[in-house]
């Protein structure tokens, strides 16, 4: 059987419903240079559009995943997110495209330099810190409920 890329996109946001209505938020462990990530996945519309939003403090190697069903030139803001942020924008194998670094509640547009899958974000410096730059793959999407 052939899945076309909206089936298991079905199953991925079914399994994000779940665990939303089981009281938690989907995550997933992604890996990068050596260092672990804990993602929360942000696979809806409505999820996406959340994001980080509202909320004062972000655990150190904790971020949030936004996941699209087909590479498309990502673009991010600040609005109503207090913690200051980078994000990677990866293309569907997981390299990073490039990396910017966003300011608290601001409306300034953030994009990706060329069609996207993902967007990463983690706290400010988080990429830099670490030595990842663009070119540098973030392991453990194929560990998505369902890869869309």
């Amino acid at each position: 059987m052939t899945l076309t890329w909206r089936q298991p996109l079905a199953v991925l946001l079914i399994a994000t419903a779940l665990a939303a209505s089981a009281g938690g938020t989907a995550t997933i462990r992604l890996e990068a240079g050596g260092h672990r990530i804990t993602a929360e996945l942000a696979v809806t519309p409505s999820a996406r559009e959340r994001g980080l939003m509202h909320r004062d403090t972000l655990p150190d190697d904790h971020g949030m995943l936004f996941v699209y069903a087909e590479p498309e030139r990502i673009c991010m803001w600040m609005k109503n997110t207090p913690i200051p942020l980078s994000v990677a924008f990866l293309d569907g194998r997981g390299e990073i495209i490039n990396i910017a670094d966003m300011r608290p509640l601001s409306l300034d547009i953030h994009c990706a330099a060329r069609p996207a899958r993902y967007a990463l974000e983690m706290t400010r410096g988080w990429f830099g810190r670490r030595g990842l730059s663009p070119g540098t793959r973030i392991n453990g999407l194929d560990r998505l409920p369902v890869s869309p």
